[in-house]
């Protein structure tokens, strides 16, 4: 049988992947990418205060209370906003306009979080069994995929390059290749900051898309793709909390290496009493 970590390494190795799926837009005309653009940016905010209330918040809340929880996503959410300030001092403090702008870099950051958080999920699942690591890579796969693409929206309309961001967006994803490593060498110890690290991470993609993405939409004059872009919105929204509300608990990593453990601990009940 093929060794966890490898299958760890090779699920998460799938999911880094995702992040190319901004390949297919460089293929469309110069003329539709910025409507198409236009149309993921609002897609990525719907993605990510979706996913930060449906996915995040809720098993954080669960895991450590709600008081801790509140705290963790208020932690990140401030974490965020003196990032950015830094950002614009540094970047764009001469009052020249900044090429890039900042809240790609925070997108980057909250990206990392996130996908080292699945990838100590996915390296905590097929520690337990090959076919529950395989689901829950499929789980996680369902809600990374609409998510990935907004990403890489997000990094081309914040004005990096579509090869930049798109090297960018894998080199994220590559940070759950090493969330698995990590579940699977004596992570176990340190399970209990998970929970904590999903609040943070949920108040990281509520900054972000209330404080960055939000504004970036309203800046379209236009009634008509003003209420396109909120469609998408409430689209993607909704396709992340129908994943959330049908896969379950796909982030209890704590769950998991508690298993794992358990597993591992049980006495042999096999002994010789003479």
């Amino acid at each position: 049988m093929t060794h966890p970590l490898i299958l760890s390494v090779l699920a998460t190795s799938g999911l880094a992947l995702l992040s190319l799926t901004g390949v297919a837009f460089v293929a469309l005309a110069k003329g539709a990418r910025q409507t198409v653009l236009f149309v993921l940016v609002a897609c990525a905010a719907g993605a990510m205060m979706s996913g930060a209330f449906f996915h995040l918040i809720p098993e954080s809340t669960e895991a450590i209370g709600h008081f801790n929880a509140g705290v963790s996503i208020f932690v990140g959410f401030g974490a965020f906003f003196l990032l950015e300030r830094f950002l614009y001092w540094h970047h764009c403090h001469k009052g020249g306009d900044c090429h890039v702008h900042p809240y790609t870099t925070l997108s980057l950051v909250g990206d990392t979080i996130h996908n080292l958080l699945d990838g100590i999920v996915v390296g905590g699942a097929f520690m337990l069994s090959p076919a529950l690591g395989l689901s829950t890579t499929m789980v996680i796969a369902a809600h990374e995929l609409p998510q990935e693409l907004g990403d890489y929206a997000i990094l081309v309309h914040g004005g990096h390059s579509h090869r930049k961001a798109l090297a960018l967006n894998l080199l994220t994803g590559a940070s759950g290749i090493l969330g698995a490593v990590l579940a699977w060498f004596g992570f176990s110890e340190h399970a209990e900051w998970v929970p904590y690290l999903m609040g943070f991470a949920a108040g990281n993609f509520i900054y972000i898309s209330a404080a960055d993405l939000i504004p970036e939409l309203h800046k379209e004059q236009s009634l008509k793709k003003a209420l396109v872009a909120f469609c998408c919105f409430v689209m993607a929204a909704s396709v992340m909390a129908a994943v959330a509300r049908n896969s379950g608990h796909v982030h209890s990593a704590p769950q998991h290496v508690e298993a794992v453990e358990d597993h591992t601990a049980q006495p042999d009940h096999d002994g010789h009493d003479h």
